[in-house]
Order: C-alpha cells, then sequence, then structure tokens
C-alpha cells in the first residue's frame, strides 16, 4: 500500500491499537515483521498510520499477538478496510486538520458524552453563539476563516445521530458569549435540544455540592467497543485525543460522578427555562 502524507486520527488509532497488541504480546517490530514476511520498514509505517494494513494481514497479526477478542478484532478490521470519503473532506486544506478529525469522529461515534462549564457544547450551539465563540479566538480570524468554521460545526450538529448526554454547569449558561438577544436563543435552543429522544442534560446549579468533580471541560466519545472509545480536551493547539485505557476508566468514572451531582433533567429542563425568562 502507498504510504501516506498525513495520516488521519482515524488511521492513526488504528496504529497504535496494533503497536499496543504487539507490546501486549511482548513482541519485537522485527518479529511481527518476519511473521508477515515484510521488512521492518513496513512494520514500522503500519504502527505509525503512514501505511495501510489489508484485513488479512490485520487478522494474522492479531492471531499472532494472541488477541482472542472478535469484537475489537473486527472493529478494527472496518477501520482497516473502511474507505468512507466523508463531508469533513470538503474542509481539507481550508480547516485545521483538528476539525476534520472532530467530524470523523462524530461519523463512527455511537454516543457521546460531554461536561461543560464555560461554553454551551459545539454540538448544541447556535449560529451566533458559535459565531461569537469563534470570533472570541485568537489570534483574530478572517471573516472566511471564521465562516468555515461556524459552517463546519452546524454541518456536524445535522449529521450527527448518536445518544448524546450533557451536563452542563451553570456559569456556561449565564456567561454571555454574544449579546443579550443571542444568550436568549441559545438557551431556548437547549430546552428544545433536551426534549429529543436521542438527548439528555443535566444542568449543575451554582448551589449544588459537589462541583470538584465537574471542574473541568471533557467529551467522551464511544467507539464500537470500549476499548476504541475516546476522550477530546481543548488544548493550544487545538482538540487533544486521549485513547489510553487507563485514562478512558478514569473519565468514564468522572464522568458517572458529574452526572450524579447534576439535576435530573425534568428540573434542568425547569432550569433552564427560568434562566430565560430572567433575561
Amino acid at each position: 500500500m502507498p504510504t501516506r502524507r498525513e495520516p488521519t486520527a482515524r488511521q492513526l488509532r488504528l496504529a497504535v491499537e496494533l503497536r499496543r497488541l504487539r507490546e501486549a504480546a511482548g513482541l519485537k517490530a522485527r518479529q511481527a515483521a518476519a511473521m508477515l514476511g515484510v521488512s521492518n520498514v513496513q512494520i514500522s509505517q503500519i504502527e505509525a498510520g503512514l501505511s495501510g494494513v489489508s484485513e488479512e494481514r490485520l487478522r494474522r497479526l492479531a492471531s499472532h499477538y494472541a488477541c482472542t477478542d472478535e469484537d475489537f478484532i473486527g472493529a478494527l478490521v472496518k477501520m482497516a478496510t473502511d474507505r468512507t470519503r466523508g463531508w469533513w473532506e470538503e474542509y481539507r486544506e481550508l480547516l485545521p486538520t483538528s476539525f476534520l478529525d472532530l467530524a470523523e469522529l462524530d461519523h463512527h461515534a455511537t454516543f457521546q458524552q460531554d461536561v461543560a462549564i464555560l461554553y454551551v457544547p459545539g454540538l448544541l450551539q447556535t449560529e451566533d453563539y458559535a459565531r461569537a465563540v469563534f470570533s472570541s479566538r485568537l489570534p483574530e480570524l478572517t471573516t472566511e476563516e471564521l465562516e468555515l468554521r461556524v459552517q463546519h460545526r452546524l454541518t456536524r450538529q445535522s449529521k450527527a445521530a448518536f445518544a448524546h448526554e450533557v451536563v452542563i454547569h451553570e456559569s456556561a449558561l449565564r456567561i454571555r458569549v454574544g449579546d443579550r438577544a443571542a444568550t436568549r436563543v441559545q438557551l431556548a435552543r437547549l430546552q428544545e435540544a433536551s426534549e429529543a429522544d436521542r438527548i439528555t442534560l443535566r444542568v449543575i446549579p451554582f448551589d449544588l455540592d459537589g462541583f470538584a468533580r465537574a471542574s473541568s471541560t471533557m467529551t467522551y466519545v464511544g467507539g464500537p467497543v470500549p476499548k476504541l472509545d475516546t476522550v477530546v480536551r481543548d488544548a493550544p493547539h487545538g482538540a487533544m485525543l486521549i485513547d489510553s485505557e487507563a485514562q478512558l476508566s478514569a473519565y468514564r468514572t468522572r464522568f458517572r460522578k458529574v452526572e450524579a451531582v447534576s439535576l435530573a433533567p425534568d428540573r434542568s429542563h425547569d432550569f433552564i427555562h427560568r434562566l430565560t425568562k430572567e433575561l
């Protein structure tokens, strides 16, 4: 297979999982290469995401690594053989790669869990709210860059079809990212979203105990199997994707604890309604 110039986050994740399987089996790259009858360079390229791997070779590697988790192997095979060219490819070289990676992550997600402290989660933002968020970024964006980001975010929203659990702190509801009118519309959008079958929205008021458990924003994205879940965290250079098993376990626990100290969905809906009336 030809080498890639810039592998996607999904291709890199496949590469990481294959390396983890080899290392867990206690094998060196040269041993895996000998088993496949390829060079050490080819194994290195596969484990760096620079080269793809066929289903036949992937299954041989999994067998050689003594991996017996058929669901996991099947998910890896699908990652290796999927040739989907998603809508996000229209933005390649127009937006930073992290925007494309998030859209691709959405496309393959089985569920998503958000904890929001300062901003409404991107998938629930109105157009005006999203534009205000991107307008505040430094260095400042050109009009074209700004509109591309807003358009990309709105398209992500229109494509989302997974079960979505959201916990929003009161601070994110009260901070006026835009003006008063934009905030009122954004709150109305959250009320509407909370009534959708696939969305569960909870609020953490200022006066609720246990806030320390929700002290940071996080997005947890479910994969086809738990081993392929991903956590998204904001970073100065863009989105940071976390996928180590230990960290995934920690973030699962964090979300359960945050959920436990939040208001029930019906009380959260009423809480947002009261805030809207105050504006």
